[in-house]
């Protein structure tokens, strides 16, 4: 990603910072969707495993990457308290 654009990012929410998800906590949190234990802040189940995310400067909250596209939406966020 655009380190440009990474900079200007915020949290829609929170409106804090964004960074990309270090690869050692995507696999955790890809295990945590494999075993079917996270879902998305409205409450759907999250099926496929994520090949980038961001997450906000308090790890609190992550945001999927589609395509190289990040995914701001409150509603299609994950709360990182579901991963273990």
């Amino acid at each position: 990603m655009d380190k440009r654009l990474l900079s200007i990012l915020r949290c829609p929410v929170t409106h804090k910072g964004l960074s990309i998800l270090k690869k050692d906590k995507l696999e955790k949190v890809n295990a945590a969707i494999a075993a079917g234990s996270v879902s998305t802040h409205d409450g759907a189940p999250v099926a496929e495993p994520l090949a980038e995310a961001l997450v906000t400067d308090d790890g609190k909250r992550l945001y999927p990457i589609n395509d190289g596209i990040p995914v701001l939406l409150e509603g299609e966020s994950i709360m990182m308290e579901q991963i273990v």
